[in-house]
């Protein structure tokens, strides 16, 4: 069983940036494949990116939605057991739960029912 805790939601303005974190209970990465998905109010959960040592995409683990992929940043912290997604620019329709997903191995994936593991979530709400 991996667990999963999000944390860096909050409320921002349009335009700012803001970086949310992914802890897994593994303490480590390796063997891992991390996902940031988002929800918003009335809508079915999205892809957003994903993150493996084990992938090798354009010279980094990383992969995104196509829309998102040049605002968002996924990457690994220095802590071993952490993932980041960094919002720049944000924009109102960035407003949603954002989640946190992990499943064994590598793995490119879209869809919510390849993932094994989820965290609760962390709201993040943009105002124009």
């Amino acid at each position: 069983q991996v667990q999963l805790v999000e944390s860096g939601g909050g409320y921002i303005q349009a335009g700012a940036s803001l970086t949310l974190s992914c802890t897994v209970s593994t303490h480590t990465l390796s063997g891992l494949t991390i996902s940031w998905f988002r929800q918003a109010p009335g809508q079915e959960r999205k892809f957003v990116a994903g993150y493996s040592r084990n992938i090798n995409i354009n010279g980094d683990g990383a992969y995104y939605e196509d829309s998102l992929k040049d605002r968002f940043t996924i990457s690994e912290s220095g802590s071993e057991d952490t993932v980041y997604l960094h919002l720049a620019s944000v924009r109102p329709e960035d407003t949603a739960v954002y989640y946190c997903a992990a499943a064994r191995g590598a793995r490119i994936a879209h869809m919510t029912d390849a993932w094994d593991f989820w965290g609760r979530g962390t709201q993040v709400t943009v105002s124009s």
